[in-house]
Formats: structure tokens, C-alpha cells, sequence
């Protein structure tokens, strides 16, 4: 009975708009819910911030025994910001070279 004078034809237009409008909205939703879970679940728990992880890499290849005390010197004063001791050398180079 709406259409019958013509007069609520322009209704459909925007009925259908606000449809299409609502399925984006949902998929869009979905689709950030999905990325939101996954990448919750990749994180590391109890993960420090990247300015911790190359310090903590850094004392574990000293207690390994990877590196020498003057090179871990000197690259914990370079993650630090700080110009490396004088007297340092590159002990790393120096071994491979050998």
C-alpha cells in the first residue's frame, strides 16, 4: 500500500544505502576483531620494549662467553648512546681475523 501513490519510492533508495552502509560497518568490524586476536595472540608476554631486547641479548652473549668484557663495554655504551671508550677495539674482528 506504501507505493501506491508514488509518493514512497524514494525510500528504497535509502533503505538500500543504509543496508550496504551496515554491511560494511559489520565486516569491517569483523575483519578488525579477527586482525585485533591474532596479533594479541603473537605478542610475547611480559615482553619488554625494543630498547631492553638488545641489552638483554647483549649480556646473555657475554655470559656465553660470545664476547669479551672490553666489547661488551663498548657496545652497551654505543646502545646507550655514548661515544665507545678510547681504548676499546673491536675484540669481535680482531678474534676472526686471527
Amino acid at each position: 500500500m506504501m507505493f501506491w501513490d508514488g509518493g514512497g519510492a524514494h525510500w528504497v533508495f535509502w533503505q538500500a544505502a543504509l543496508m550496504w552502509v551496515g554491511i560494511l560497518v559489520f565486516w569491517a568490524l569483523v575483519i578488525w576483531a579477527i586482525y585485533a586476536l591474532v596479533t594479541s595472540m603473537n605478542r610475547r608476554p611480559g615482553g619488554s620494549g625494543n630498547g631492553e631486547d638488545p641489552r638483554r641479548i647483549l649480556d646473555e652473549r657475554l655470559a656465553r662467553g660470545e664476547i669479551q668484557p672490553e666489547e661488551y663495554q663498548r657496545l652497551r655504551a654505543l646502545l646507550s648512546g655514548r661515544d665507545a671508550p678510547s681504548g676499546a677495539t673491536n675484540t669481535t674482528e680482531d678474534r676472526t681475523a686471527a
